[in-house]
């Protein structure tokens, strides 16, 4: 049984960064398409960044230019690396796996993934 756990959030003034990391065990893919999402209070949960085994990328429209995201299959690792945060940024992050359709491995394919971290909190102060 394949298990996701984030690790990396925190509290950090605007301007700076946090660097997200995913673990994964079990019998996790390097196949897998591999995301990440936030969920701000009162707000649906979106897409942050995808990442597909052939490092094919996709980013949300907010966070491009300021966020990316990279794996270590080797160590069954998701990584995000946070620059210039913003207020807006604030939310908790889940790291996700889409192992059914990767042929669907994008920010706006939400319903295909299925395997789900816990979250981790993220708080950007002005």
């Amino acid at each position: 049984q394949v298990q996701l756990v984030e690790s990396g959030g925190g509290s950090v003034q605007a301007g700076g960064s946090l660097r997200l990391s995913c673990a994964a065990s079990g019998a996790i893919s390097s196949a897998y398409c591999m995301g990440w999402f936030r969920q701000a209070p009162g707000k649906e949960r979106e897409g942050v960044a995808t990442n597909a085994y052939t490092n094919f990328t996709t980013y949300g429209d907010s966070v491009k230019g300021r966020f990316a995201i990279s794996r270590d299959n080797a160590e069954k690792t998701l990584y995000l690396q946070m620059d210039s945060l913003k207020p807006e940024d604030t939310g908790v992050y889940y790291c996700a796996a889409n192992i059914a359709r990767v042929d669907r491995c994008g920010v706006y394919y939400r319903q295909y993934f299925t395997l789900w971290g816990q979250g981790t909190q993220v708080t950007v102060s002005s």
